[in-house]
């Protein structure tokens, strides 16, 4: 395996095993815990770029409205989809957030087609029009839409077409978005403190304090592992490494915290499962033609 694979598959590994972590802080609100991973995020953000020296892309971010505007969207994105799978984690939804992220490089080509207009093959109208009807199923036999994983993968696949067009690399965006969101979140956490409600404050055991501080780097290390896997590897190996993630939520949910996973819910999820095979099947050969 070469370092790029490597780096990758650590990366989506670690996401995969984030339940334990917003598990272990459960006893703390989604939004405190947000809020946390705002703060513990810039702060070990800011040291690794202090670290690189690499802040000169600060001022020229400040300086184009755009560029401010299009991070202020990925930010507001990014928080709703980390408060969503925070929530989801500590209410006993591992499963249907791991389907969130299956969904998500379907939900990117529909992005992709209805907002930036690229035109789609065949086979992945067929791969979607499958997952659509996985989906279908899973709505038929719940009595209900899977809110939980199409919130995910909408906020998650929307936030990944601003970042793809955005003019910071992942580093330097993920550093920005975390100095938009700041302001609230520190708010947040002083009115906490102050009103008396801080779980931080009022933490019966220092684990879980040192829990929340850890947020930082627990959501930094993955991202950089990322950045620095994607560049030495193709985009069709790095799409499918990121199935690791969602599998490992996937075993988690049925394994660790056993939550129900009924034959007719399986169904569902096969359905979905082939038309990603679809997908990248469908990817490969198309790449391998051009090759």
């Amino acid at each position: 395996m070469n370092t790029g694979m490597l780096y990758a598959a650590l990366a989506f590994s670690i996401w995969g095993l984030f339940p334990l972590y917003f598990h272990a802080v459960g006893s703390v609100g989604a939004l405190e815990v947000l809020a946390h991973r705002m703060l513990w995020s810039l702060l070990f953000l800011g040291i690794v770029l202090t670290w690189r020296r690499q802040w000169k892309w600060l001022r020229l971010a400040l300086g184009q409205r755009r560029v401010v505007g299009s991070f202020v969207a990925s930010a507001l994105l990014l928080s709703a989809n980390w408060f969503t799978y925070i929530w989801a984690v500590n209410h006993g939804h591992v499963i249907d957030a791991s389907l969130g992220y299956f969904l998500t490089p379907l939900i990117n080509v529909v992005l992709g087609y209805a907002l930036l207009h690229e035109r789609l093959r065949r086979g992945q109208w067929l791969a979607i029009s499958v997952a659509a009807c996985g989906v279908a199923w899973l709505a038929w036999q719940a009595g209900q839409l899977p809110w939980i994983a199409m919130l995910l993968a909408i906020t998650f696949g929307a936030y990944g077409l601003l970042r793809k067009t955005a003019a910071l690399g992942a580093l330097e965006g993920l550093s920005f978005e975390t100095l938009i969101l700041f302001p609230p979140a520190f708010a947040y956490l002083a009115w906490l403190t102050l009103t008396g409600s801080s779980s931080f404050i009022a933490a019966d055991a220092d684990s879980t304090r040192w829990l929340l501080v850890a947020a930082g780097p627990i959501t930094a290390i993955p991202l950089l592992l990322f950045a620095a896997g994607a560049r030495k590897i193709p985009l069709s190996v790095l799409g499918l490494l990121q199935y690791i993630a969602p599998t490992i939520q996937l075993l988690l949910g049925i394994w660790v915290f056993d939550e129900t996973f009924s034959a007719e819910r399986m169904t569902g999820f096969i359905i979905i499962w082939s038309a990603l095979a679809l997908y990248a099947a469908e990817g490969l050969w198309q790449r391998s033609r051009t090759v």
